[in-house]
This record gives structure tokens, C-alpha cells and sequence, in this order.
């Protein structure tokens, strides 16, 4: 993991008994020296999104949406970082009811599948943004990437504040609370509602994590009424 992974999900990963290696501030450097330690050790590494069989994994989150709904629904919002979580969600749910959009959201700051699909071939990010750290990767898939092409109908930006506003719409709504990352479909549904004027459209927001470290619910909180248009924020010189 990244030395910038919050500590919530540090802990986390050692109650299941794993063993914990901290490299790089982000998912790219975590990534190589990942693949280094497993030709050192000679062990099988899985990748957390560019994997047939991951990616199939991921769309059981469609399935159990198409369970939920029966397909009586319009858009699927879901956000965005290697791209395995939408790719597998767009692949199921296209196959059964092509009708509903599926619409991946990312950070302004962390575009990579946004920038790609804009570009109509992957592309690598300078630099990634980290208050969304669970999205923050510089490249998407080649997986991913090609089956966001055919099934993923767009890709939405999002900014921070609009992501503290979001985290805080779904504490309000249910009493817990997401991490960036996982508030971004949230934020993606109140910026194409509100700029769209969407009405009576029936949308599900896929809320993909809650690993906030306590001390970040203070910055959340300033910026969550600028994100929500309830505040504005002027400096002078």
C-alpha cells in the first residue's frame, strides 16, 4: 500500500492477518514495488483491477443491482479509479438493459479514465490528486479501459468540495460515513442532476468505500458547504 493509505484501513488489512508493506505516496509506486516483491519471492501476484476474473468479481455488484431493481432504473453512477469496479457493473447490467446509463465519476484531480476515453487510447497522468486516495491511479487498465469504451455511456468530474458535500449528504441520509472515493458516485448524481435538471429519473449511487482516517472529518466539514453551493470561498490580494 501507499504510505499516504489511511490507517483505518491499514488496521484493517492486518486483522485479516496479512502482511503489510508501505511504499511510495501512491498507488503507481505501490504498484511496481508490489510486482518487484512478487519476482523476489517468486509469488503470484493478483492485480487489484486489470483481471479478467477480478473484473467479473466486481460485476457481482451489477448483479445484485439488477436484483434489487429489475432493471427498473435509469443510470448507475460509479466511481472510477483502475476502472475494474465499472467495467465489470457496465458489462453486466448493458448485457441485460442496454437502456440504463452507466456513468463513471472521477476526482478533477485523478482523470485518468476520463482523459483516456477523451483520447480514445490510455493515457498516464502526470500526477493524481490524494484526498480520493482509494481512485488515485495515473493509468487505467487495458481491461478496463477497452470495456469502458463499449459499455461505460460517460465519465463525470467531480470536485473536492463537491466530494466533502456528497460525504456529507450520505452521513445525513444514513447516518455513515464514506471515504472520498466512496462518495464520488454521490457527487457525480447531484452534478449531473443539477446541471441537467434531471427529474423523476430513478439513479443508484455505488458508495465504494468508508476507510476515512477520524482527524479528516474536520477538512470534510469545512469544504462539504462550498461543495453543496452553500458557501463561497473569496480571497483578495
Amino acid at each position: 500500500m501507499p504510505r499516504t493509505t489511511p490507517e483505518i484501513k491499514i488496521r484493517a488489512v492486518a486483522e485479516l492477518g496479512a502482511e503489510i508493506v508501505l511504499h511510495g505516496d501512491g498507488y503507481d509506486a505501490a504498484y511496481e514495488h508490489a510486482l518487484a516483491i512478487t519476482r523476489e519471492r517468486h509469488m503470484v501476484f493478483v492485480h487489484p483491477f486489470d483481471d479478467v476474473d477480478v473484473i467479473a468479481g466486481q460485476g457481482t455488484v451489477g448483479l445484485e443491482i439488477v436484483r434489487q431493481t429489475a432493471g427498473e432504473l435509469d443510470a448507475v453512477f460509479v466511481p472510477i479509479g483502475g476502472g475494474g469496479l465499472i467495467a465489470g457493473i457496465a458489462v453486466y447490467i448493458k448485457q441485460l438493459y442496454p437502456r440504463v446509463k452507466i456513468i463513471g465519476v472521477e476526482p478533477e484531480d485523478s482523470a485518468a479514465m476520463h482523459d483516456s476515453l477523451q483520447a480514445g487510447k490510455r493515457v498516464t497522468l502526470d500526477r493524481v490528486g490524494l484526498f480520493a486516495d482509494g481512485v488515485a491511479v495515473r493509468r487505467v487498465g487495458e481491461e478496463t479501459f477497452a470495456l469502458a469504451r463499449r459499455f461505460v455511456d460517460e465519465v463525470v468530474l467531480v470536485s473536492t468540495d463537491e466530494i466533502c458535500a456528497a460525504i456529507q449528504d450520505i452521513f445525513e441520509d444514513t447516518r455513515s460515513i464514506s471515504e472520498p472515493a466512496g462518495a464520488l458516485a454521490v457527487a457525480g448524481i447531484k452534478h449531473i442532476c443539477g446541471r441537467r435538471g434531471w427529474r423523476d429519473q430513478r439513479v443508484i449511487a455505488v458508495n465504494s468505500g468508508a476507510n476515512l482516517n477520524f482527524d479528516r472529518l474536520r477538512y470534510v466539514a469545512e469544504r462539504a458547504d462550498i461543495g453543496a453551493e452553500r458557501e463561497a470561498l473569496l480571497a483578495s490580494r
